[in-house]
């Protein structure tokens, strides 16, 4: 909160005696006006659930960011670039975690990961068994608005507040507190939450499992959406997110990015997904 100067107290006057006193009208202060708070992104964070599989959810709020890496970034790929400015209008909620085994299952009746275990991300799920997931856990729960998010919704969320390389910072040799990739995984995945979150409170944003997002997959951001919306077109490529437990620091950074076609099954690709508000 703002730092609001102390006035010091105004001095007492001391009348002059005199025959006949004239009384000295003794000036009203004007107040001094309180500072209005700076808001923060952080100030409107929450939390919900739904109400079938016990996914647990963080608010986050409308906002905007710049995306994409910028030139000097160390590790940058030129696909990542050019950085521009994204306003999103609508907050929305975004899964604390990864989506685990144990959920997945809850809604297809099977799993399969090559590692198993309820609280690990599922893996071995392809874009399109994504899109199944979803539509049946829309259509238990009665509603429309579970989805992935679109690619420009993931990167908000990841950086939360932030233009370093990580959610933390720029340093690699605090991503073991927060991820698991190649250095610390033993060549496999984790249970979801056990590294540090970002200040946002999201899990495994940074490694464990890539994560598949709505977008297809563009050569940069050139014509990209000022308005984060998903950015489609006639390519059969779709993007995931994040880094996997068999990749390097450099890959799991905030602005990094992959493809992958729609069909593919992978050991290190799961996905995470938003409710809309």
């Amino acid at each position: 909160m703002p730092f609001t100067p102390t006035l010091p107290p105004t001095p007492t006057p001391v009348p002059t005696p005199t025959p006949t006193p004239t009384p000295v009208p003794t000036p009203t202060p004007t107040p001094t006006p309180t500072p209005t708070p700076t808001p923060t992104l952080t100030a409107n964070l929450g939390e919900t659930f739904t109400k079938t599989i016990g996914m647990e959810f963080v608010l986050i709020p409308a906002g905007e960011f710049e995306m994409g890496s910028p030139s000097d970034e160390q590790g940058r790929e030129s696909y990542e670039g050019p950085v521009h400015h994204v306003n999103l209008e609508k907050a929305f909620h975004m899964c604390k975690y990864e989506v685990t085994q144990k959920q997945w299952r809850a809604i297809m009746g099977d799993n399969p990961s090559h590692f198993k275990g309820d609280d690990l991300p599922v893996e071995a799920v392809s874009w399109n068994d994504v899109q199944e997931f979803i539509k049946k856990l829309n259509d238990k729960e009665g509603t429309d608005k579970y989805r992935l998010p679109s690619e420009a919704e993931w990167e908000y969320a990841c950086r939360a507040g932030t233009t370093t390389r990580y959610s933390f910072g720029d340093s690699e040799s605090k991503l073991g507190d927060y991820a698991w990739y190649t250095d610390n995984s033993d060549r496999k995945t984790h249970p979801v939450g056990q590294k540090k979150p970002n200040s946002w409170g999201l899990y495994d944003m940074h490694g464990n499992v890539w994560e598949w997002v709505q977008d297809s997959w563009h050569y940069g951001y050139d014509g990209a959406p000022a308005d984060g919306s998903v950015w489609g077109r006639d390519e059969p490529y779709r993007v995931f997110r994040g880094g996997g437990w068999g990749y390097d620091a450099g890959d799991c950074r905030s602005a990094f990015r992959r493809c992958g076609d729609p069909r593919i099954r992978r050991d290190d690709l799961g996905f995470r997904i938003l409710k809309e508000q």
